[in-house]
């Protein structure tokens, strides 16, 4: 049981279990035992449990307090604890820092939580503040958005909305590349409590009509760039719900059965006043629909309510030491959550200004951060690897930006980055639209996506657990509960549940079934949940928490465990930056599964027998890819 919520413990040996018993056993019977003689020794005045004990062990063991202290730390040390007073001597500002976030957090979430706030009415706080000041940029126009026409711009929406007959808990799809009409629809949308299901704009055909099904839209919004994907549902989606498109569509890009309605030609008729709220909803109700990557099988609408929006957007703004008169450069797409709620939230929670790029461009990146003056940008992992990749520019050196945010970062990319870039401060994090075991990095420590206590576990009730590598599976004790690993073994990390607390709630997804895969029971102690990650981490002696592998992208060969994400990392600085996805095949008559990696070789001129030599060096025998795949580039996720 101590081992489960203390699992920095696990790593003592069973012999100093046994001797911590034993010393709490002899100070209790220490103190009793002197307490009885200082009653005797009525002429002793005693303070408190110390003051007890070191009379009585002067008393009849003639020694002085002092010394007795002094052995009794000395056996302490002796016994193991050096390890533990040399955790908290490393971990303390980091701990000391993580704990005033969280209490700044659970303060602020307890206190909208009482007044029933919405994401809507956050924002309306920031607008009467600074209605003048920049909100959204759009980079690709270079047009400015106030949080004043911010507003007024989804009041038009949410007036349009329930001229539509939409009420609350209605579902409309939003599809479309990242702008700020995109935030203004589902702002607008939440202003009279209808809930926007953020579509990603790369799927297409079966998968992106599964998504407009799943979340039960009744009216879809579209860009006109993504016009021919509509198109190819169409015939799934005509007489079944409204449509509008946003932009300029190409003559002739609609068939004349289709039906839609010039979105922006509404809105320009629509009143920018704030609509009739007649919903009810509060904090802990739903405010979108975000989906996950569908990288095992097709997306899931993980449910976004506007207790878990701010929260996260809180949790970033403190936790990185954002300011007010930051400027956010994001690239990211808007239906994710680590561009819409990471980035723009902090727009709409704590009044930052957010530049918004429609795509990612290596080439342009410094170059739109000198020009827009931001002091922050968003990036996944593969951005950074990117930008390492580019030719030398001046605006690289010219820039201002003191904070770069996001996930995915790998240890062999880090340090590079951030020399070539001066960046003062990497927030790296780790978190999943709906998980509530998210984690971030505070100090800086390279390769960490977070942390957690070794000398207060249970402020923030994260795990990690023993699972079968191979499979996935928990690995249980006796009496059924799960075990906590130890420092440096790798485990899947899980987050306690606790419905009430919107820090620790769990909302899932639209599909109930779906839910259910991600809560197990009797992990702690028998009758209680939590949030299954499917994320492979390990923890060190000192709590940090380095990722390893997403649930199945560890393969075994030669009895080895091979961890894809570790082996592409290498693999790709090797090859200066190349991508490159590594995965185990299966070989007929032969136990686990062989590496293959598949390499980017737009160019041709990939050198085998160089590669080669440098793979033999750098991994080990087991770990080497036995198969190359060659091709002009490597499929990626949006």
């Amino acid at each position: 049981m101590v081992s489960s919520f203390y699992p920095h413990l696990s790593s003592v040996p069973v012999s100093h279990h046994l001797f911590f018993s034993l010393v709490v056993y002899s100070c209790v019977f220490l103190y009793i035992f002197s307490l009885s003689v200082c009653r005797m020794e009525g002429s002793v005045r005693v303070r408190g449990p110390l003051s007890v004990v070191s009379v009585g062990v002067v008393r009849y063991l003639g020694v002085c307090w002092r010394w007795s202290i002094a052995v009794g730390f000395g056996v302490y040390l002796c016994s193991g604890g050096w390890r533990f007073i040399d955790t908290a001597a490393r971990t303390i500002r980091r701990d000391v820092s993580g704990l005033w976030v969280l209490i700044r957090v659970k303060f602020l979430v307890r206190r909208h939580l009482q007044e029933r706030s919405t994401i809507p009415s956050i924002f309306s706080e920031r607008v009467a503040l600074h209605p003048d000041k920049p909100a959204l940029v759009e980079e690709a126009t270079g047009e400015v958005w106030s949080f004043s026409e911010l507003d007024q711009r989804s009041d038009a929406v949410g007036r349009w909305a329930l001229e539509q007959g939409w009420r609350s808990g209605d579902v409309v799809a939003v599809f479309m590349e990242g702008r700020p009409l995109m935030v203004a629809l589902w702002l607008g949308l939440a202003k009279v409590g209808v809930e926007a299901a953020l579509i990603n704009f790369n799927l297409r055909k079966d998968s992106l009509l599964h998504c407009v099904e799943v979340s039960g839209a009744q009216g879809m919004v579209f860009g006109a760039e993504l016009v021919d994907a509509v198109v190819e549902i169409s015939g799934c989606l005509a007489g079944r719900m409204k449509l509008f498109c946003t932009g300029s569509l190409p003559a002739g890009s609609l068939p004349s059965e289709l039906p839609v309605q010039d979105l922006d030609l509404q809105l320009a008729n629509t009143p920018q006043t704030p609509p009739p709220v007649s919903h009810n909803k509060g904090f802990n109700d739903r405010l979108f629909y975000i989906y996950t990557s569908g990288t095992t099988g097709l997306p899931k609408a993980a449910i976004v309510v506007h207790s878990r929006f701010y929260r996260i957007s809180a949790f970033g703004y403190y936790s990185f030491k954002l300011r007010p008169d930051d400027v956010i450069y994001t690239c990211l797409p808007l239906y994710h959550s680590a561009g819409n709620i990471m980035g723009v939230g902090q727009c709409l929670v704590h009044g930052l200004t957010v530049v918004i790029r429609r795509k990612f461009s290596a080439s342009r990146f410094w170059d739109d951060c000198v020009r827009y003056n931001c002091t922050v940008v968003q990036y996944i992992g593969e951005i950074c690897r990117y930008l390492l990749s580019q030719p030398v520019r001046p605006s690289e050196a010219n820039h201002c930006v003191r904070v770069a945010i996001g996930n995915g970062l790998r240890p062999n990319v880090w340090e590079a980055f951030a020399k070539r870039f001066g960046m003062k401060q990497i927030g790296e994090f780790y978190g999943a639209t709906e998980c509530n075991c998210s984690i971030a990095n505070l100090d800086g420590k390279m390769g960490a996506c977070g942390f957690n206590s070794m000398i207060l576990p249970n402020i923030y009730p994260i795990r990690l657990l023993r699972v079968e590598e191979e499979n996935m599976e928990l690995i249980r004790d006796r009496e059924g509960l799960c075990i906590p690993c130890r420092p440096g073994e790798p485990g899947v990390l899980v987050g306690r549940i606790i419905q009430q607390d919107p820090l620790r709630r769990f909302d899932g997804y639209a599909n109930q079934e779906a839910t259910n895969k991600k809560i197990i029971h009797n992990v702690f102690q028998k009758g209680d949940s939590a949030y299954l990650s499917g994320d492979l981490m390990v923890m060190d002696r000192l709590g940090y928490i380095y990722f390893r592998d997403r649930s199945g992208d560890t393969f075994r060969w030669r009895g080895e465990n091979v961890s894809t994400t570790e082996v592409e990392g290498i693999l790709s600085g090797l090859l200066n930056q190349t991508d490159v996805a590594v995965y185990g095949v299966s070989i007929p008559g032969v136990e686990g599964k062989a590496g293959m990696a598949a390499i980017a070789d737009s160019t041709g001129s990939f050198d085998c027998e160089t590669f080669l030599q440098e793979v033999q060096k750098s991994l080990p025998s087991y770990a080497r890819p036995l198969f190359l795949r060659l091709s002009p580039e490597v499929d990626t996720t949006g």
